[in-house]
């Protein structure tokens, strides 16, 4: 008895909870903490490129991503599993792939192919958690109520301010598809339709600007909404017999590129640097990456290549967007310290995709190359040995499912198509997946017609991209190969060298395998 006693005083002393120990964790637990679990804060950004403090990239201010980076882990080769909002995201909720899910546009449901599939939120609630979520977690309006303990919340919002942007927005046909959707051949021919009335019809320049910076509170927009919103709802949180799962979606950096005048005047203009590599890929197919429809949704944005004064203004709106969020993440991480939740709050923030800001003439998403599927990916679990760590092991989004249910003790359900990263928290330098895989469609592309799937494998050092028919992956269209160590821009398609062939043989070979011969070998 006192030996039990004596453990348990021990345990109490050294701030380690049951659970934690069984996890090989250190997750101080106290009388409040809830069956011996940690809560998790769930941090969705959307279009976040890995371009951020805790990256390496000290022009742009995130001070409160950086911190819980000092705290955490900064994944450096995250990938989407494909480089648009709702495939991406479906994908990350359920822990399986596009080609699982069925979701490769903006308007399929993933209950559509998987109705009884179950996701991340909805498996902590089967396991005792109290589930919320708020923001954009689903793509835009789109929701899925067995996910959440409680109602979906999304704090409505204007999008500008400014009363001639304000005029301009309201241009916008009703029911106009979200600034995400397909690029389509009227677009890139520079043509748009009308609706009866003469109202718009196509996306084309129907949109308010694309950037705007007022003198107005954080509030004043979504973000800073969902903001407030996370904030008091932790409090409640607090009060609860349950352990929660708190899903927080911010929406910026996505376009328009609008925030407080505060952050846009952290930059100086006259030193952003504009992409180097304005000129796409040699010898990649043409359909490889378009220019960029949904950033010419919005009004002044031309056809064709950006003008260098349009691309540092675009480049500004987007770095200011980005530190506005950084700003709105920071309320919710303080609060989290002030009510003594973080010891026992395993913290994971994550961006859907990557985003090119000028790279290969293009802009936007909507791509297989590294700008588009490469993404943020931080964590930070209370007592983890490595705090402040960063690894360069290749991880999937479709990981984080089975990683955070590893972490709370939870069973790995059957249909996950990721691997735990957990080994990665304690040993960042460990051999883990040889590849990591993403995928995008086109609608055309081929010299007879009919769509193709462009399938991508990154390794170690190659991009490898087949293209292939939408409804015969027999059918191979184009090759896409870059060599990271050489070329890490992806500039030149070295595919087509005969001095490759083997090469191109041996990927092409490791390819077929897809990810169930990429997966690391555990310990």
């Amino acid at each position: 008895m006192n030996g039990v006693c004596n453990r348990r005083v021990f345990l109490r002393l050294a701030g380690l909870s049951a659970g934690a120990v069984a996890l090989g964790l250190s997750i101080p637990a106290r009388a409040e903490d809830k069956q011996g679990k940690p809560n998790i804060l769930f941090i969705a950004v959307d279009d976040l490129r890995p371009e951020l403090g805790c990256y390496g990239k000290d022009y742009i201010k995130s001070p409160n991503i950086d911190r819980l980076a000092r705290t955490g882990m900064v994944f450096r080769r995250a990938y989407c599993q494909q480089a648009v909002c709702s495939p991406s995201r479906s994908s990350l909720m359920t822990g399986t792939r596009p080609d699982t899910t069925k979701v490769w546009d903006l308007v399929t449901h993933f209950r559509t192919a998987l109705p009884d599939v179950v996701t991340v939120g909805q498996h902590f609630k089967q396991h005792g958690y109290f589930v919320q979520g708020m923001g954009k977690i689903y793509h835009g309006g789109y929701d899925d109520p067995p996910t959440w303990s409680a109602p979906w919340q999304t704090p409505k919002a204007t999008a500008y301010v400014l009363p001639e942007n304000l005029a301009l927005n309201r241009r916008q046909y009703e029911g106009e598809p979200d600034g995400d959707a397909k690029e389509t051949s009227k677009q890139r021919n520079g043509k748009a339709t009308t609706r009866p009335g003469g109202r718009p019809a196509s996306g084309l320049n129907v949109r308010g600007p694309a950037f705007e910076g007022a003198d107005v509170p954080d509030n004043t927009f979504q973000d800073g909404k969902v903001a407030e919103l996370a904030v008091s709802t932790l409090g409640d949180l607090r009060k609860r017999p349950e352990p929660f799962f708190l899903a927080v979606g911010f929406i910026k950096p996505h376009l328009p590129f609008v925030s407080p005048k505060k952050y846009w005047d952290l930059y100086d203009p006259a030193k952003i640097q504009l992409a180097s590599n304005k000129f796409r890929p040699k010898d990649a197919p043409d359909y490889a990456i378009l220019p960029g429809g949904e950033l010419r949704n919005y009004h002044g944005i031309p056809q064709g290549s950006i003008p260098d004064d349009l691309a540092r203004q675009l480049k500004h709106g987007y770095y200011a967007a980005v530190s506005y969020m950084d700003a709105q993440v920071g309320k919710v991480l303080d609060e989290l310290d002030r009510l003594d939740l973080r010891r026992n709050t395993i913290v994971i923030l994550w961006g859907d995709h990557g985003w090119k800001l000028g790279e290969h003439d293009a802009w936007c998403k909507h791509s297989n190359c590294e700008n588009d599927t490469n993404a943020p990916l931080v964590i930070s679990v209370p007592g983890m040995k490595k705090a402040g760590g960063q690894t360069a092991a290749l991880v999937e989004f479709v990981d984080i499912y089975p990683t955070l249910a590893e972490l709370a003790g939870l069973p790995l359900p059957a249909h996950l198509e990721g691997t735990s990263f957990k080994p990665l928290l304690d040993d960042p330098n460990r051999p883990w997946k040889t590849a990591a895989f993403s995928q995008y469609p086109r609608n055309a592309g081929r010299s007879g017609g009919g769509g193709l799937m462009g399938y991508a494998m990154r390794t170690d050092r190659y991009r490898f991209v087949v293209w292939v028919g939408r409804n015969d992956h027999t059918k191979v269209e184009a090759i896409e190969l870059y060599d990271h160590q050489s070329d890490p821009q992806e500039n030149t398609n070295i595919a087509r060298l005969p001095a490759n062939a083997a090469l191109v043989d041996r990927l092409m070979d490791q390819w077929r395998r897809g990810w169930q011969g990429a997966k690391p070998v555990t310990m």
